[in-house]
């Protein structure tokens, strides 16, 4: 945790997996599926974006960028080949492929504010990377760097040995959930509109043409005022709480607990959880309700700093 912060933390992302589009059609295609601006990225730049149902529910959220001769999809490693599938159907005329590449590269993450100094010093040694994508969904500004599989191991070992600190997953959860950074199969499913998570600023363009899923998302942000049922917040809890455990108020159910860790900024339990809209206000009092009894919480703005 301190190494993120103050130094440099290496973290290898087999939570991540990798799908790789070519052809000329590649981008215009994604256009019409993502809700985020595909059609603007020029070479070198990316975008976080969602792929989603003809009901606005969630298949994924990923992570776009154009590589100049391709795109790169970096997304949740347990739904990388079911989105393949499914980007590969509506593929009829376009000049478009789409490849599972997780299987052949590997993905490892550098983060924190020594990152650029220790990537200056592999680079000297002459190490390469397929690709270098910028990154901060861990909570921690940084870099993924993309290589192949076979030269995972020996990344890493070059990482640590110019000073970066192996990074477990447990870490990278505090950091996720202190930055209120929702994940993928954790704290958004199929069940989950965008707006629920508060991840709209980030992947949803409103100035874009048509992507599947945008009547439902523009029915919501302009006939309804952006105004969902539930609504994704931090908790700041005074015992213990787990994904699963029930958020209460004055015993009746307005919510579930979707992640937690101990918070070193809170000195405390936080947990990311989706409430009713009527308790998403900072400072909003209820409990937790756990396998051994309840226990107080509350609303805390989100991201929290140490």
């Amino acid at each position: 945790y301190r190494a993120l912060h103050h130094a440099a933390g290496v973290f290898p992302r087999i939570d991540r997996g990798r799908l790789l589009l070519s052809g000329e059609d590649r981008r215009s295609y994604l256009q019409g599926l993502l809700s985020n601006d595909i059609a603007a990225l020029t070479s070198g730049t990316g975008c976080y974006a969602t792929l989603l149902t003809a009901q606005g529910r969630m298949i994924s959220d990923m992570r776009v960028f154009e590589l100049g001769d391709g795109v790169l999809l970096d997304l949740e490693a347990g739904v990388t080949e079911s989105v393949r599938a499914h980007l590969d159907m509506f593929v009829i005329t376009e000049d478009v492929v789409v490849k599972n590449v997780t299987a052949t590269t590997a993905q490892v993450g550098l983060y924190g504010p020594e990152a650029a100094g220790i990537m200056a010093s592999v680079k000297a040694q002459g190490l390469d990377f397929l690709y270098e994508l910028p990154s901060s969904d861990l909570g921690i500004e940084g870099i993924d760097l993309v290589v192949p599989s076979a030269d995972s191991a020996g990344l890493v070992e070059a990482l640590v040995d110019a000073g970066a600190v192996l990074i477990d997953r447990e870490t990278t959860d505090v950091t996720r959930i202190e930055a209120g950074i929702p994940r993928f199969l954790e704290d958004m499913d199929s069940t989950t509109i965008p707006l629920e998570a508060g991840i709209e600023d980030r992947a949803i363009s409103l100035t874009k043409g048509c992507y599947v899923g945008q009547e439902i998302i523009i029915r919501v942000l302009h006939r309804g005022g952006g105004r969902v049922a539930k609504k994704l917040v931090g908790l700041a809890v005074d015992g213990s709480a787990d994904p699963g455990d029930l958020v209460l108020s004055d015993a009746r159910e307005v919510g579930r607990v979707t992640s937690a860790a101990d918070s070193p900024a809170l000195g405390k339990r936080l947990a990311l959880a989706y409430v009713h809209r009527d308790f998403v206000q900072p400072g909003t009092t209820l409990n937790i309700k756990t396998a051994v009894g309840e226990t107080p919480a509350a609303v805390v703005e989100l991201p929290v700093r140490a």
